[in-house]
């Protein structure tokens, strides 16, 4: 999921759910239904081949976009489209390389846990401090993930575990790289860059994994080819309902992510330990908390207790 930075803006009512919130919504569903996609498409061919097909069908869907403004591409937007997009081919090929072997749920719950290690490696890379919530959420992502582990392994991560708590990492790393380059390069350019490397990427390393381009299988092409689709139309229903919903509120809507994954995994048979969807649940509430900015908060209550210095004390 990729974060507007924009301050948050006023709504006329914090319950209202207007058309971009339904949007986003809708949005966060697809996103928890692909992990289940992806898990059931991984029985029948190797992560490398899906993830190559899956952004190549997004890159072609954004080529007519971008075609327009195709020749402008600047130096700074061929950097800034081979980083992100760095990040977005280890991110997924290590997370559909780890759902061989864990369920869709718990994919989609230690995924999750990106959101509070953003914070952290801003502060590591851009020398941004981070806020008390983000340290808050850290712990709340880290008690949640070794309760998600834990029920099969101990406190020892299996091998789809780990792939995927590593993909957190790439998937941090390319909100990053986006906020880095963010308002100085052409959007559509960058776009098409990103999703164009991440399937050269992703089919350049099928050879030296020793993985094969698989029997035809319309499971495969399907999936591949409708999360590539589902890609690029979730992008524009972001990109158009952030413009009115604010960061914070988006945060919230997005947190329901790996919650809807869990519902739809266990609709099609999927069992969670309740220690690992108690971990799980802890990993959402650390998708919340990080996002809480409690500075801004306690700055308001000192304006109005400056405002109203009565009221404050009758409370």
């Amino acid at each position: 999921m990729l974060h507007n930075d924009a301050p948050d803006k006023p709504t006329q009512s914090r319950l209202m759910i207007g058309r971009p919130e339904l949007a986003l919504m809708g949005a966060t569903i697809l996103w928890g239904a692909s992990f289940l996609i992806v898990h059931n498409a991984v029985k029948e061919t190797g992560p490398f081949f899906f993830v190559g097909l899956r952004f190549s069908t997004a890159a072609l869907i954004a080529l007519p976009l971008a075609l327009p403004v195709l020749r402008g591409l600047t130096a700074r937007e061929l950097l800034a489209g081979l980083m992100i997009g760095i990040g977005i081919f280890a991110g997924y090929s290590l997370q559909t390389w780890g759902l061989q072997t864990i369920s869709s749920s718990t994919s989609a719950f230690i995924t999750a846990a990106y959101v509070p290690l953003v914070p952290i490696l801003q502060w590591i890379i851009l020398r941004r401090r981070p806020r008390l919530a983000s340290w808050i959420g850290v712990a709340l992502a880290f008690v949640g993930l070794l309760l998600i582990a834990a029920p099969r392994d101990g406190l020892a991560l299996g091998q789809g575990e780990a792939l995927t708590l590593i993909s957190t990492l790439a998937i941090a790393l390319e909100i990053i790289f986006i906020s880095l380059w963010a308002g100085r390069v052409n959007v559509a350019r960058v776009t098409l860059v990103q999703l164009a490397v991440t399937a050269l990427l992703a089919f350049a390393c099928m050879g030296p994994a020793g993985e094969s381009v698989p029997p035809f299988s319309w499971t495969v092409v399907i999936s591949a080819c409708g999360l590539g689709a589902m890609t690029a139309v979730i992008q524009f229903v972001m990109n158009w309902a952030q413009r009115t919903v604010s960061p914070t509120r988006a945060t919230l809507i997005y947190a329901g992510e790996p919650v809807w994954a869990g519902i739809i995994g266990r609709i099609a048979g999927e069992r969670m330990p309740a220690t690992a969807l108690l971990g799980g649940l802890l990993v959402v509430a650390a998708v919340i908390v990080s996002e809480i900015n409690f500075e801004r908060r306690r700055k308001s209550a000192d304006a109005k207790e400056v405002r109203d210095p009565q009221a404050s004390a009758v409370s």
